[in-house]
Parts: structure tokens; C-alpha cells; sequence
């Protein structure tokens, strides 16, 4: 019996629609274990193990790492394949300083407008992020910890900063899906540090030093990344 134009059309889409849903499960497959630090940076993605462990070929493998190529998590390098990105130290200071900066003015900018009902939210985020350090999954915490500032600068009645606040947070979610996957330690620190913000904004301290506060608590965890990374590097020379 000869096939119509219209059923190989319908097996072609079919095949497709497959292809593209095993694409987006290697996708988060491997994008999970980059956030968590288990693939770290320069860490060769070799296609044929990641399809054996998903159960798939290498078609839709490869077509997720380029997908991730495109996000900056992943570069390629002729005559060694795939590798997880290394993050540009520089890039990501800057980012870090300038974001800093920006969402410390935003905040306490915002500190005026925020209601009992906005700070009331900002303490259960922080809360569950309290209670995630017990069972530590750096992606997750970077969500939370990003809800949580998002409340805090939200409000920010100037719109100009409120955009270099995003763009800035935009910037660094391309630069590393989780610093915290580095430096988990700092996830501890950085909790206390969200009650020391929300305390002072509460009490309605200084504008300033809710600013500084914010700001610092920022650049700590810059610091934390970059003392991390120069400990990694002597550790490799040893």
C-alpha cells in the first residue's frame, strides 16, 4: 500500500515533535547539573555518555548543548568538543559592582513604598531559603534569592536605576546560572544578611544604610566567588 503525501508529512512532524521533547529533557538534564556545580567549569560534555544516560541518541543531546552554547553556559573548541563555560572573571566583577551599586540605591529607594504585606513576603522567601540550606540545591536558592531582592527593588519609584537593576540581574544569569554552586558557604551568610536588610528597613533606619547594607551584602558575595575561584586556581598548580 503506497504512502500519501499527508501520512509522511504526519511522520515527519511526529519524528520532529520527539526530537525537540528529548532535546528539552537532555536540555534540563544538563543545565541541572551545571547549576549544582557537577559539571563545573571546563568540564567536557562528551554527546555518546549523556545520550547512554538519558536513553536517547546523540541528536537531541547535541541539540540541547548548542542550545546551551547560545546561553553562554556552554563554548566549543575545534579538536576538543562541548566544554561548560568558564566564567570571565572580569564580566563578572563588573556586573557584580555595577549591580551592587544600582540595586542598593533601588532598595532604598524602595524602602518608603514597601508595605507590611511586602516585607511579610520577603521574610517567607528568605525563610524557605533558610530552610533549604539543609538539603542544598543552588539552583533553587538562586530563585529564591532572587525573588527576594525583587520585592526589596520592585518598588523603586525611579524607573531609570529599576532598569540597570534588571538589565544588571539579566547580565549575571548569563555569566552563571548559580555563584552559589561555587561558593555554597556563602548561601549561610547570605541568609543572615537578608534579616539584617529587612531589620533596618523595618525600623526605618537611614536611607544610606539600607543602601550600604544592600550594596555590601552584594560585593560579599563577590568577594566569596572570587576567593573561591584564586583557591581553586593554586589548588590546580599544586
Amino acid at each position: 500500500m503506497a504512502t500519501s503525501a499527508s501520512d509522511s508529512a504526519a511522520t515527519a512532524a511526529g519524528t520532529a515533535a520527539t526530537t525537540a521533547s528529548k532535546s528539552e529533557r537532555a536540555y534540563v538534564w544538563i543545565r541541572e547539573r551545571i547549576a549544582r556545580g557537577e559539571y563545573g567549569a571546563g568540564y567536557r560534555l562528551v554527546l555518546g555518555p549523556i545520550a547512554e544516560s538519558l536513553d536517547m541518541s546523540v541528536v537531541p543531546v547535541r541539540e540541547a548543548i548548542r542550545r546551551l552554547e547560545a546561553e553562554g553556559l556552554v563554548t566549543f573548541e575545534r579538536n576538543v568538543g562541548a566544554r561548560v563555560a568558564v566564567v570571565d572573571e572580569s564580566e563578572y566583577v563588573f556586573t557584580m559592582q555595577t549591580l551592587g551599586l544600582v540595586e542598593g540605591a533601588a532598595t532604598a529607594l524602595s524602602a518608603p513604598h514597601l508595605t507590611a504585606a511586602d516585607l511579610e513576603r520577603a521574610q517567607e522567601v528568605n525563610d524557605r531559603m533558610q530552610r533549604l540550606l539543609e538539603h542544598f540545591d543552588p539552583h533553587v536558592f538562586t530563585q529564591l534569592n532572587q525573588q527576594f531582592h525583587s520585592v526589596l527593588y520592585e518598588p523603586c519609584p525611579n524607573p531609570h536605576i529599576l532598569d540597570l537593576v534588571h538589565r544588571g540581574w539579566g547580565r549575571l544569569s548569563s555569566l552563571r546560572d548559580s555563584t552559589f554552586a561555587f561558593v555554597p558557604g556563602r548561601a549561610h551568610h547570605s541568609v543572615e544578611e537578608h534579616t539584617e536588610i529587612l531589620d533596618l528597613i523595618r525600623t526605618g533606619a537611614d536611607p544610606l544604610e539600607i543602601e550600604l547594607a544592600a550594596r555590601n551584602h552584594r560585593w560579599r558575595t563577590m568577594d566569596a566567588f572570587i576567593s573561591s575561584r584564586h583557591e581553586n586556581d593554586h589548588e590546580d598548580e599544586r
